[in-house]
């Protein structure tokens, strides 16, 4: 079910009727594209904070119901007030359902746990890209493209082009692209670790086979002075 926005026209426009429409709680906006002008909008602030809050939100096909009619359409742009939870602007593009579009679609990451690199290697999955762009039919557009981590192992890599995509669906590379989407990789902590195990077992190992030489040569010196004593106590015995 297609997610629905109401606006309404805006009749003034201009930096000041903005900032009162602001003030009032509401949103000024833009909606433009497809074979009409560009017509300016305003859209109850609140409603379309939290939408804005859903990932689908910004990767699907909307409805935007104004003045009686409803007009898919796009999620292109949102502007942000600099340090309050604001919206102060937004953009819609029209679409047209035999045009293909150009979207940027959230990445989502699945069977981490069942991998290799994880399961057996202890490895981390390092996320490289979180959304990438693609081109599509309006009816064709996914919500996410999905990236199946199951058999990955550690010391690579998940490319863009290794994705299984949705029917219709193509990415925006241009000729050799092929951007990592995730790697695996052992932690640093855990390859220090294992150094300093392999470094204080090399050193004990080497302290264990010094320590047998002159052990060795401790007991031929005991030796020694033994016999010289017992030759000592024969020579007093003869005399």
């Amino acid at each position: 079910m297609a997610i629905e926005v109401t606006a309404q026209t805006r009749k003034l426009q201009g930096t000041g009727a903005s900032r009162r429409l602001r003030n009032a709680g509401r949103v000024p906006g833009i909606l433009y594209g497809g074979k009409k002008p560009a017509q300016p909008i305003e859209i109850e602030h609140n409603g379309l904070y939290h939408q804005l809050r859903n990932e689908k939100f910004h990767a699907s096909i909307l409805t935007l119901k104004m003045d009686g009619a409803d007009v898919p359409v796009l999620l292109r742009a949102v502007n942000m007030h600099p340090f309050k939870l604001q919206v102060q602007h937004v953009d819609f593009q029209r679409v047209s359902a035999d045009e293909k579009i150009h979207m940027k679609v959230p990445l989502h990451f699945t069977n981490a746990e069942l991998s290799p690199a994880v399961k057996t290697q202890g490895a981390m999955i390092s996320h490289v890209l979180n959304d990438m762009e693609i081109r599509c039919l309006p009816a064709d557009l996914p919500e996410f493209i999905e990236v199946d981590l199951s058999e990955i192992t550690v010391g690579h890599s998940i490319h863009v082009r290794d994705l299984k995509l949705p029917k219709g669906v193509e990415s925006l590379l241009r000729g050799g692209d092929n951007p990592a989407v995730v790697t695996a990789q052992i932690p640093r902590a855990a390859i220090a670790e294992e150094e300093a195990a392999a470094a204080a077992t090399a050193e004990a190992a080497t302290t264990a086979a010094s320590a047998v030489p002159a052990a060795k040569q401790k007991a031929e010196a005991a030796d020694a002075a033994g016999g010289d004593k017992s030759a000592k106590d024969d020579k007093g015995g003869k005399k």
